[in-house]
């Protein structure tokens, strides 16, 4: 099982979107689902696999 989580660059990176994009998502209750680690938000791969698959993209 592979317990990396990504970092918003590495979201940013995989959607296709800006890093701005990903906070502004955060502070209205969409995109997938990020969790604060101390000071920094990560995100679990198959958390943002299954959003991107919510929104019909795949």
């Amino acid at each position: 099982m592979n317990h990396t989580l990504w970092t918003v660059d590495d979201v940013a990176t995989y959607l296709g979107v800006p890093k701005n994009t990903l906070y502004q998502w955060r502070t209205k209750g969409y995109g997938p689902t990020g969790r604060r680690i101390g000071k920094h938000i990560r995100y679990r791969p198959q958390d943002v696999d299954a959003w991107v698959e919510q929104q019909g993209a795949v």
